[in-house]
C-alpha cells in the first residue's frame, strides 16, 4: 500500500511538473487556482505513504527510494509554507520538476531493503538523517531563491535599457521578496543541518571511532556546513545580499548535492540497495 499512495502522489505532482512547464507561456498563470489544490492532495498521499512505510514495513532511511521520498516530502512542505507565508508560487519552477523526478524515482522501487544491522532502524539514525534531509530542502528552496534573484535582477537591468521584461519575470516577486525568501530558508535549514551532523558524528563516534571522520561522505558534508556556515555569517556581518548572496547560496547548493551524491561511493555512509 505505501507504494501505491506513492505512485498516485507522482501523478499529483506530475500536474506540478506540468504547471512549472506551462509558467516559462502565458498560460501557465491561469491553472495556478487548479494546480496548488491537486498538488496539496498529492502532500496528503505523500504523507500516508510515508507513515504507511514507517509502520508496516518499517522505514529504512538508508534506502534510495525512501530517502528520495522523504526528502521530497519535506521540498514540499517548505514550499507549502513559503507558499502561504509569502503568497508567491514561484519558486515552484524548480520545486516541482525536482519533487516530480524524486517521488517518480522512489516509487521505482520496490521491497523495503532487508538489512541485519539494527543501527539501520535505530530511532537515533532516523532522527539524524531526518534532521539532515530537512536542512537539504532549505537548501533547495534557498537555491531556487537564488536563481530567481538573478533571473529577475537581469530582466529589470534589462527593463531599465529599455527591454521588454521576459514571461517568467514578469510573474516573479519583487527582489526583496526573493531574497527574504532565500535568507529565511536558510535560517530554517541550518539548525537542522547542524544538529543532524552532530548526531551523526556521535553515533558514528560511537561505533566506527576517528575512522569515520576519514569517509569522504563525512568530509563533504562538513565542506557543506563550513560553506553554510560562511553563507550565514556575511548576511549577518557583512550585509551581503542580493547577487553575491544569491552565487554563495548557489554554491552551498552544490555542495550539499556533492555530500548527497557521496553516499553512492562511501564506506560507512552507502545507500541500501531495494
Amino acid at each position: 500500500m505505501p507504494l501505491l499512495w506513492l505512485r498516485v502522489t507522482v501523478g499529483c505532482y506530475a500536474a506540478g511538473l506540468l504547471y512549472a512547464l506551462a509558467l516559462l507561456s502565458r498560460r501557465g498563470e491561469s491553472w495556478r487556482r487548479v494546480i496548488v489544490p491537486i498538488v496539496s492532495l498529492g502532500m496528503v498521499f505523500h504523507f500516508v505513504s510515508l507513515a504507511e512505510a514507517a509502520a508496516v514495513e518499517h522505514l529504512t532511511l538508508a534506502s534510495i527510494h525512501y530517502s528520495e521520498s522523504l526528502l521530497a516530502f519535506l521540498i514540499m512542505f517548505i514550499f507549502m509554507v513559503v507558499r502561504v507565508k509569502y503568497k508567491t508560487t514561484s519558486p515552484g519552477l524548480f520545486v516541482f520538476p525536482l519533487v516530480f523526478l524524486l517521488t517518480f524515482a522512489a516509487a521505482m522501487g520496490q521491497a523495503p531493503p532487508k538489512s541485519g544491522s539494527p543501527l539501520l532502524h535505530s530511532g537515533w539514525i532516523f532522527v539524524h538523517i531526518s534532521l539532515i534531509l530537512t536542512g537539504y530542502a532549505a537548501l533547495v528552496l534557498s537555491f531556487a531563491a537564488s536563481v530567481l534573484y538573478l533571473v529577475q535582477a537581469r530582466s529589470l537591468k534589462g527593463k531599465k535599457g529599455g527591454k521588454h521584461p521576459g514571461v517568467i519575470s514578469s510573474r516573479l516577486p519583487s527582489l526583496e521578496t526573493i531574497d527574504e525568501i532565500g535568507y529565511k530558508s536558510l535560517l530554517l535549514g541550518f539548525p537542522f543541518m547542524t544538529f543532524g551532523l552532530v548526531a551523526g558524528a556521535a553515533i558514528a563516534q560511537a561505533r566506527y571511532g576517528p575512522i569515520y571522520f576519514h569517509d569522504p561522505k563525512v568530509v563533504l558534508s562538513l565542506l557543506m556546513w563550513v560553506v553554510y556556515v560562511i553563507l550565514l555569517y556575511t548576511r549577518w556581518n557583512n550585509g551581503w545580499r542580493g547577487r553575491r548572496a544569491a552565487y554563495l547560496a548557489a554554491f552551498a547548493f552544490v555542495a550539499a548535492l556533492s555530500a548527497w551524491a557521496a553516499n553512492f561511493f562511501s564506506n560507512i555512509h552507502r545507500f541500501l540497495a531495494p
